[in-house]
């Protein structure tokens, strides 16, 4: 896996970071993705501004998602 400071979209970055879409959403909406760090809008005028698409930093989020993962948490139980 090849971690870089770029934003990539939902899609692309639950490739990168192996995890699937959902966890990112989860990771988000729990409030360890943090947003402005991890994660951003798109400010593509088509989508705004109703349904605006997630960008993702790649390795701020990998950064949390590994932590999570050596502390041996499953991402179901982290809401918990």
């Amino acid at each position: 896996m090849t971690v870089t400071s770029i934003w990539l979209s939902e899609k692309e970055a639950s490739e990168e970071l192996r995890v699937n879409v959902q966890t990112l959403k989860l990771l988000r909406e729990v409030g360890y993705l943090k947003p402005g760090s991890h994660w951003r809008s798109s400010n593509d005028p088509s989508q705004l501004p109703w349904k605006p698409k997630v960008l993702y930093l790649i390795s701020a989020c990998n950064e949390v998602i590994t932590y999570w993962q050596d502390n041996n948490a499953y991402f179901d139980q982290i809401v918990a």
